[in-house]
C-alpha cells in the first residue's frame, strides 16, 4: 500500500511541469502585450464575461476616470479568476472596450487604461501579459461607464 501511494506521488510531481506547458505565451521580452498564446489540449479554460468597474462608494454612481475604472475592473476579474483556481498569470486573452472619456475631445483614454493595465501586468506579482485587443465602442451599459473587460484564462 505504501508502495501504491509512492508511486501516486511520484507520478504528481511528473505530471505538475507538464501541466504547466499548457500555455505557450509569445511575444518580445517586456511588451507590454503578447503576440500570440498557444493553449494545447487539456488545459484548463475560463471564460469571464464582460466586468466592468464597482463604484468608488457603496451605492454610489461615480466609478472614476479610466485609470480607476480600469484597476477596478481588473481588480475584479482578480477576484473571479482565483475562484476558479486561477490568477492574472493565467490570462491569455483580454478585450477592452473603452468609450470616450470626458475632456478627452470623443476620444477613449488609451494612456489611463494602459496605466491600469501595467498596474497588473508586467509586474513583480505577475511578470507576464496576455494577448490583447483595445477598442472605442460608442457606450457601454451604464452612462458612468468608460471600461469593459473580457478575458480568457487557461492553465
Amino acid at each position: 500500500m505504501k508502495l501504491f501511494a509512492l508511486a501516486a506521488a511520484a507520478a504528481t510531481l511528473i505530471a505538475a511541469p507538464a501541466l504547466a506547458q499548457n500555455v505557450e505565451k509569445v511575444g518580445t521580452p517586456g511588451g507590454r502585450i503578447l503576440t500570440a498564446a498557444k493553449v494545447k489540449a487539456g488545459a484548463t479554460t475560463v471564460y469571464l464575461s464582460g466586468n466592468l468597474a464597482s463604484p468608488q462608494t457603496p451605492g454610489g454612481s461615480d466609478y472614476g476616470d479610466t485609470k480607476t475604472q480600469t484597476i477596478s475592473t481588473l481588480n475584479k476579474i482578480k477576484d473571479l479568476l482565483a475562484q476558479h483556481g486561477m490568477t492574472m498569470k493565467d490570462i491569455v486573452r483580454m478585450d477592452a472596450y473603452l468609450v470616450a472619456a470626458p475632456g478627452m475631445d470623443g476620444k477613449m483614454d488609451f494612456a489611463g487604461f494602459n496605466a491600469g493595465f501595467a498596474q497588473f501586468f508586467g509586474t513583480a506579482e505577475n511578470p507576464t501579459t496576455t494577448t490583447r485587443t483595445t477598442m472605442q465602442v460608442a457606450a457601454l451599459a451604464g452612462p458612468n461607464f468608460l471600461v469593459e473587460l473580457t478575458v480568457i484564462a487557461a492553465k
